[in-house]
């Protein structure tokens, strides 16, 4: 029974005088297979003027269910369409439940001024039907119109078909001539019925809607306002109404532009137009659907009263322009509010989430090239947020956080999380704070995505939610600002309703970020960089040789500390050796060799081997901040050491010049010195292997090497100086011998 009630509460929103007659069956059909009785949807239909008795029960009794039945469905939807809304208030929000997008009212026409029509001082039918023409129809264009009619219980209906295979320009040219007499043109027409006209050009072929060639118009009629008021409601509205016409009777027909690509956009639109309509007191005969729709002519006369074109082209110039304008109307945005007001009393600020980088409910994005590791940096914040502690050189406040999976397979992802717990050293113990929510295969765009994030996470409590990667979620063009900003705004939305902060990636364009500012180097539109709070924006260091082996030389020594203290003789190091040699791998390596069992030290030497390794695979990051809360901060230098990202303690990447920030004068110089190096390093291993693989004795002359190179005499001599390691005597090359002492070269 309290179904029964509820079903019949929501019909009361469907006036069945709206309803054509397939609609009408519907609603009787659904009833029925909800269990309700014809006498419900009988007197339900009695507030038809179409009515008549004891036609429900007649066609009740032909409805024998079918294997796609019409359910309650169809009428919820209808009576959504009727301004019907549910109340989401009993229960809580499903995972596929919709949120509402109420609103779309723009006037009270309770307050409306009504505003005049008067027919044109001078009458020239022509003339009217011409302007309509011009204004609705390109010249080559196939124009439908009726003017032959029937009469049936007082009212004229359209006889048939009529005219459909004209175009406008053709018309246009015939109506110019016709001094007056449009019946020569388009036939003659019943004063007392008036006559027709099909808005949307056709293909000549037929009048049916696939025979409509494009989708420009739909009509817009009501006959339950006073003709001002529907005058005065279609202007307050701003409907891009092409033309506006007199029926001639009860109501205006206002021409609109929905300009729509194909049918399917066209059914769109106008469930749209007419949603907006009805939301605003317009009444609107849903019967009028059908882009092959027939509305009124102007330029003729129906029973005694005159069809004429009221106005042209008024209101927005275009269909997206009016949309846009009706949903900013209904914003929801705040009222404005005086600063007078608060200032005694300002708001408090957003706790810090990462302390002097990020507040909590703000957004901060990570950028960098591919191969930064910005996953595992995202999972190591994710991790410090969970246990409240330090993300590279910043505290963290503790508290839950969702990581949401859009790229990463779901187990892969996991062993990340347990990858970096390990290689940071921590121990896991606030696991319970950290959420997963794998998508990988499953992500939509992001205006999709935000609205069932919400829903999940909306009694989570989370602080922070971290989004990896964005591209997966982005809708419309990367280039695109006013499109990027709509993307961005849905970060705002989230935070807005979650009160959380919201992190995310994104990747640098590709080519050289030489000269570019941080803030510049995301991919993309600028509206990337500029939208978040705060911006984090990775770029790598070059390292040298040099680098790597002084990373290498102190690795092993660490090593060979933590082995010796491992394995009992951490004291006896630190007697025996001093400072000096415990910073030196030469030393410390050899002194494990002497101190260590041969099992102990076969340990050692694999740690060392893989240690090594990963010095040589390790790559150099700086990070640098651009802040809207807080103090710019000075650089970060950081090392990725896979799988996680650890500063720079020693300093050693501080005088690091990016390439990207080197002026172009600079980096064209260091290559030159760089293939110049090259070059040099070349030449001495070829004169290495002349002399000590060319098969020439013990002491090849300086003729041997230079036949062995292909060179001259002269430049042989040359060669043989700028290596430094052999000398000529009596045009033999010999070996240096170095002094052991002093160092000096012994001749």
């Amino acid at each position: 029974m309290e179904q029964r009630t509820d079903l019949l509460d929501i019909i009361k929103y469907i006036n069945p005088s709206e309803l054509d007659y397939q609609e009408w069956v519907q609603v009787g059909m659904a009833l029925k297979h909800e269990g309700y009785t014809a006498s419900d949807w009988d007197q339900w239909s009695r507030n038809d003027s179409r009515y008549h008795q004891g036609e429900c029960e007649k066609k009740w009794n032909s409805f024998r269910g079918s294997s796609v039945p019409v359910t309650a469905g169809t009428i919820v939807q209808m009576a959504m369409e009727h301004g019907w809304r549910p109340s989401y208030e009993d229960h809580e929000l499903d995972w596929d439940d919709e949120v509402s997008t109420d609103g779309l009212v723009v006037v009270d026409r309770s307050w409306v001024e009504e505003k005049e029509v008067q027919e044109p001082k001078k009458w020239d039918p022509a003339a009217q039907i011409m302007q309509y023409l011009e204004t609705l129809f390109e010249a080559s264009e196939n124009v439908g119109y009726v003017v032959k009619s029937w009469e049936k219980d007082g009212r004229y209906i359209p006889a048939n078909k009529g005219s459909y295979s004209r175009t406008a320009g053709k018309l246009i040219e015939e109506l110019s001539k016709c001094k007056g007499d449009i019946g020569s043109v388009l036939g003659d027409y019943d004063p007392k019925a008036g006559a027709w006209i099909r808005f949307n050009p056709l293909d000549g072929k037929d009048v049916k809607g696939a025979n409509v060639t494009d989708f420009k118009y739909a009509l817009v009629e009501s006959d339950e306002l006073e003709i001002e008021q529907q005058n005065a409601i279609i202007r307050e509205l701003e409907l891009p109404v092409a033309c506006l016409v007199h029926s001639g009777g009860k109501s205006l027909h206002a021409i609109v532009k929905v300009e729509a690509a194909d049918y399917n956009e066209y059914r769109k639109r106008v469930d749209y137009l007419y949603s907006v309509c009805q939301k605003n007191g317009f009444k609107i005969d849903t019967q009028n659907k059908n882009p092959s729709r027939l509305s009124r002519l102007p330029g003729v006369e129906r029973n005694e009263k005159k069809q004429f074109i009221v106005d042209r082209n008024i209101g927005k110039e275009s269909w997206n322009e009016w949309k846009e304008w009706i949903e900013s109307i209904n914003d929801d945005l705040p009222e404005p509010e005086s600063l007078g007001s608060v200032w005694g009393s300002l708001p408090e600020l957003e706790p810090c989430l990462i302390q002097d980088v990020l507040r909590q409910g703000h957004k901060m994005l990570i950028a960098g090239p591919s191969k930064a590791g910005k996953s595992f940096l995202l999972i190591e914040l994710c991790i410090a947020i969970a246990e409240g502690r330090k993300w590279i050189n910043w505290e963290c406040v503790r508290g839950k956080v969702m990581y949401v999976n859009l790229e990463l397979s779901r187990s892969s992802c996991l062993h990340r999380f347990k990858d970096v717990y390990q290689a940071l050293g921590w121990k896991p113990e606030q696991l319970h704070n950290i959420d997963i929510w794998n998508l990988r295969g499953k992500s939509v765009p992001m205006d999709k995505l935000a609205p069932k994030l919400i829903r999940r996470a909306a009694k989570k409590d989370y602080i922070a939610i971290i989004i990896d990667p964005i591209y997966k979620v982005i809708t419309g063009d990367e280039n695109s600002a006013d499109q990027m900003a709509n993307f961005c705004n849905q970060f705002d939305k989230v935070c807005t309703e979650l009160g959380c902060a919201v992190i995310y990636c994104h990747h640098h364009s590709k080519g050289s970020q030489g000269g570019k500012k941080s803030m510049d180097r995301a991919s993309g539109s600028g509206v990337f960089a500029r939208d978040p709070d705060t911006l984090m924006d990775l770029i790598e260091l070059e390292t040298t040789e040099a680098l790597l082996n002084q990373e290498e030389n102190k690795a092993v020594c660490a090593e060979c500390i933590r082995a010796l203290k491992r394995f009992g003789y951490g004291e006896r190091m630190d007697e025996e050796l001093s400072q000096d040699d415990q910073c030196s791998s030469l030393a410390m390596v050899q002194y494990c060799g002497k101190t260590l069992s041969s099992s102990e030290y076969r340990i050692l030497d694999q740690e060392i081997q893989e240690t090594c390794k990963a010095v040589q695979q390790r790559t150099a990051w700086r990070i640098e901040g651009t802040l809207r809360e807080f103090p710019k901060f000075q650089p970060v230098n950081l090392w990725f050491d896979y799988p996680v990202h650890r500063q720079d303690e020693s300093g050693a990447l501080k005088d690091i010049q990016p390439d990207a920030e080197k002026p172009p004068w600079q980096r064209g110089a260091e290559k030159i010195k760089k293939n110049s190096q090259s070059r040099k390093a070349d030449r001495r291993k070829a004169l290495e292997d002349a002399i000590e693989g060319g098969n020439f004795g013990e002491n090849p002359t300086v003729k041997d090497v230079a036949e062995y190179l292909g060179i001259s005499e002269r430049t042989a001599r040359d060669r043989i100086k700028e290596h430094g390691g052999y000398t000529c005597e009596n045009g033999e090359v010999r070996k240096r011998k170095q002094k052991q002492k002093t160092g000096e070269p012994d001749f």
